[in-house]
């Protein structure tokens, strides 16, 4: 039984000012000295770090999609945990899921799941009655859906807010906010999105606060936390990771001296992880150590194992293909059989080179930018045996890149996509996968169980 306060902040489309709103809110009430657990709903990285931020506690995503409509509610329950408070961030618009596929992976499939009530986030910018016809239809269009609120966002004036909030009388929607466009607070952002917390910490600090700010000064939050409040108990079980490994692997090694030290790529370059990784492979056994690519020109000592996540490697691929002394030793690890897997930029970093930049050799491929955005969900089957998954093994994972990579031979590959597209994709050799798919291991946690004991092999 889950009885934490929780709100989902949504809105009708991109761009409304989701994020501005969840991370201040966020951000204002663990000030206040409230334990706030973050989430984001779909497989968003980037925001993620934001509420880290803001929070002080790992940012946590709930996708239907990668992980299975089962673990949103254990997920979400693991997360808050100790928490007095949860703030959701929604994906897209509160309707938008997983292309085709109705409601799933939308925000308010997670509401529902939650049980949890929703603020809208509307961009009001050039509209006045209109509003309450757009809050009217999202309030009614799903009446599983709860709107509890609506945010207002850039405001232009007195008169403005005045229109909006008349036009809002007759909706049964109340005004929790109202937040002015002169005040905007921009995130900077490149390629594929906001630019990640960890390539600008100290700027981010600022911005952050900012937006805690703006939330104070614009919203109802006594109302927003009355809202929370009224968020019915949640009967669902905790998710647990050691539960989730089987136990064995972990409960095998606790007893030796030595637990295998698995490498995680971090820092500026590298900023693409889920919490539950790390948490997964602790629980089957290993010591997680964080690196910095750009920065440590070692692996952490004793690593037996290294795993790659995604980031912005194009952004730094001179740094990256300076550091001469890590570049050969990921190699030397990769080429001696020890397990290794990467995800999207992390199969960069294994390539021979990256937009001419050298990498670490260690697959017959060579990486570039590209103008095409490749995105969206995928369905895999696993082609053969690897470190992460036996043959045959099917789960969901996510694309999203804007790079291309230009194969050598005598690889075998990682994935054959079914959906929503047939082709093969990744590589597997010896002791290495590495794909460009960005998968979510609490769906499949035999991925870290064995990696893990790949570690200890």
């Amino acid at each position: 039984m889950v009885s934490v306060p929780r709100l989902v902040i949504a809105a009708p489309a991109s761009g409304s000012g989701k994020t501005t709103v969840a991370t201040g809110l966020m951000a204002l009430l663990t000030g206040r000295g409230l334990a706030v657990s973050p989430h984001k709903v779909g497989p968003d990285y980037i925001d993620s770090g934001y509420h880290a931020l803001a929070t002080g506690r790992p940012g946590r995503n709930l996708d239907a999609y990668l992980c299975g409509t089962e673990l949103i509610g254990p997920l979400f329950a693991h997360g808050a945990a100790g928490c007095d408070l949860a703030v959701v961030e929604g994906v897209m618009g509160l309707y938008d899921g997983a292309a085709g596929q109705g409601e799933l992976a939308s925000t308010a499939q997670v509401a529902k799941l939650l049980r949890a009530p929703v603020v809208l986030v509307v961009d009001a910018s050039s509209q006045s009655r209109s509003v309450a016809a757009l809050v009217h239809g999202f309030a009614s269009w799903d009446p599983e859906v709860r709107i509890g609120g609506v945010i207002l966002n850039k405001v232009a004036s007195d008169r403005h807010e005045a229109l909006l909030r008349e036009a809002l009388d007759e909706s049964g929607v109340p005004v929790l906010g109202v937040l002015r466009r002169s005040a905007e607070i921009e995130t900077p952002s490149r390629h594929l999105g906001l630019v990640p917390v960890a390539e600008r910490r100290g700027d981010a600090v600022a911005v952050v606060r900012g937006l805690a700010e703006r939330v104070r000064a614009g919203c109802d939050v006594e109302g927003l936390l009355r809202l929370a409040r009224s968020a019915p108990s949640l009967e669902v079980g905790v998710w647990d990771a050691v539960r989730e490994v089987g136990g064995g692997a972990s409960a095998g090694l606790e007893a030796e001296p030595e637990r295998p030290v698995v490498a995680l790529a971090g820092g500026a370059a590298f900023t693409f992880s889920y919490t539950e990784h790390s948490e997964l492979l602790r629980a089957a056994g290993a010591d997680v150590v964080v690196f910095d690519p750009l920065r440590d020109e070692q692996l952490p000592p004793g690593t037996a194992g290294l795993v790659i996540g995604g980031g912005f490697p194009e952004v730094y691929a001179p740094e990256l293909g300076a550091n001469e002394p890590l570049r050969k030793a990921v190699a030397e690890l990769a080429h001696s059989g020890a397990p290794v897997a990467a995800e999207c930029a992390g199969l960069l970093y294994l390539a021979r080179s990256l937009d001419g930049a050298p990498m670490c050799g260690v697959l017959d491929a060579d990486a570039r930018m590209s103008e095409r955005l490749t995105l969206g969900y995928r369905e895999a089957v696993a082609v053969g045996d690897s470190v992460l998954a036996a043959a045959g093994t099917r789960l969901r994972g996510h694309e999203f890149h804007r790079t291309v990579l230009e194969p050598g031979a005598g690889a075998a590959p990682a994935w054959g996509l079914v959906r929503p597209e047939r082709r093969v994709e990744g590589f597997v050799q010896r002791g290495v996968h590495a794909s460009y798919l960005h998968t979510h291991w609490a769906a499949a946690p035999g991925m870290a169980r064995r990696f893990v004991e790949r570690c200890t092999a």
